[in-house]
């Protein structure tokens, strides 16, 4: 045990609907979400489909489908996200989801006929199931590998309670993923100005367990995700793409940024002049790889005679074995959201400190360890501990801070559905494949 000193960063202040300022909760820094706070910018839901899926399913059964309808429509118009009735409502059971055929056929049927009530192609397809078997992968890969609609699910067992924060957190996601804007900072990004165009990217490798990776030779599959709305920086696209099994390194690093760029500068008229990179995954060891190998891959793909945008390097691990208590009875010896070290138990050298930025409620709070590896923006510590804080209220579908800087936990949720979505295709053509349909592909289809 090693008596270290800390601070605590003040929470940030979070816009939401028609520019209202609301505060973190002083003690676990959580806001009311489930009550009936607009959000910051709603994306109307006009043209959806349902398929309960829990007919016929006993008690797992969806027990009132026209209540359920109108209670998340209620708990969206409280949060000035407009929802119309849905196009239709189809009433199956879970055997239709037990294989990809009857999958395909489906969502279909329940595509085919949206369109003779509406031709235009439908936003979201929300399906109730009884249980979380192999019929949510197949829906997920058939709906955004092959057809290209979004979808959003839930159990049965939580639309019956229809509790305020469950119907919340959906109605959250559904605005996320349709483009819409949850909560912003009321001021801009610390070293940011409003006039900057800046990227913020998170990276991540997802690897198959061992039985997987040796029976069928899965890939591992890499994620990169990446900011495409300045200044608020709260709509982040994805790409991912497969390669070698337990292997490290993004091998597609430096096209998968061009992607991304190419996708800002298209939306924004503009490429990106400052980028900071948050890379997951990678030990001390590795440092040199992601320096020599992923930058230099992303700066040869990138970089032209007249575009050198400015690049910062930020490593996130959570592998460690620190942990931090408070002298605080009151908090239960976990130490307050937004408690930051960067002495005595930090690299005398580096530029790296441990950030503890979300509320453990039981158990000890695991801080993450941040080490920026190259800074060609030329931050303080300050502004860089300070940035990291309050991104982690940016995170879309939480009414709370989270432990990772948000771009991590999108590339993290983008890596588990491209692995998801590869043992799919496995299944299917016995054949290797992560992508989305390209209508898709810049959407934040992984929430």
């Amino acid at each position: 045990m090693t008596e270290v000193i800390g601070r605590v960063m003040k929470p940030p202040t979070l816009m939401i609907g028609e520019n209202h300022a609301i505060s973190a909760h002083p003690d676990n820094c959580a806001w009311e979400y489930f009550s009936r706070e607009p959000v910051f910018m709603g994306k109307a839901t006009k043209r959806w489909a349902l398929i309960n899926c829990s007919w016929a399913s006993g008690k797992n059964k969806l027990n009132d489908v026209e209540a359920f309808i109108q209670k998340l429509r209620d708990c969206c118009t409280g949060k000035e996200v407009q929802m119309e009735n849905p196009l239709v409502v189809r009433e199956t059971c879970m055997s239709e989801l037990s294989n990809l055929r009857k999958v395909r056929a489906l969502l279909s049927s329940v595509i085919e006929e949206s369109g003779k009530i509406d031709e235009e192609p439908l936003q979201l397809v929300f399906c109730v199931m009884a249980d979380r078997g192999i019929g949510y992968e197949y829906l997920k890969w058939v709906s955004e590998a092959e057809i290209g609609v979004l979808t959003q699910c839930c159990l049965s067992e939580n639309a019956n309670k229809a509790s305020s924060q469950f119907l919340a957190n959906l109605c959250l996601k559904i605005n996320v993923k349709l483009g819409g804007i949850n909560v912003k900072l009321d001021i801009p990004f610390p070293h940011f100005s409003d006039d900057d165009n800046f990227m913020f990217i998170g990276a991540d490798v997802s690897h198959p367990d061992e039985l997987k990776r040796l029976s069928y030779n899965y890939s591992s599959v890499a994620a990169v995700v990446g900011s495409v709305n300045p200044p608020s920086a709260t709509r982040y696209i994805a790409r991912v793409s497969l390669q070698s099994p337990v292997k490290e390194e993004i091998v597609d690093f430096g096209s998968m940024c061009l992607e991304l760029v190419n996708a800002y500068e298209e939306l924004n008229g503009m490429k990106p002049k400052k980028i900071v990179v948050f890379r997951d995954g990678v030990s001390d060891s590795q440092f040199d790889m992601v320096l020599n190998k992923e930058m230099g891959d992303m700066k040869k793909a990138i970089y032209t005679k007249t575009y050198c945008p400015l690049i910062t390097f930020v490593v996130a691990r959570k592998r460690h074995n620190i942990r931090l208590f408070s002298d605080d009875e009151r908090v239960w010896g976990n130490v307050p959201p937004g408690t930051v070290v960067d002495t005595a138990i930090v690299h005398p050298f580096e530029f790296d400190f441990y950030l503890c930025s979300h509320f453990g409620a039981t158990g000890t709070s695991k801080p993450t360890h941040y080490t920026v590896i190259w800074d060609e923006n030329g931050f303080s510590s300050d502004e860089m501990q300070k940035l990291i804080y309050h991104m982690s209220y940016l995170f879309a579908c939480c009414s709370k801070p989270v432990s990772l800087v948000s771009p991590v936990y999108y590339a993290h949720l983008a890596a588990y559905r491209g692995q998801m979505l590869q043992e799919v295709a496995w299944k299917v053509q016995s054949s290797s494949s992560c992508k989305v349909a390209d209508c898709l592909q810049d959407s934040m289809f992984f929430i």
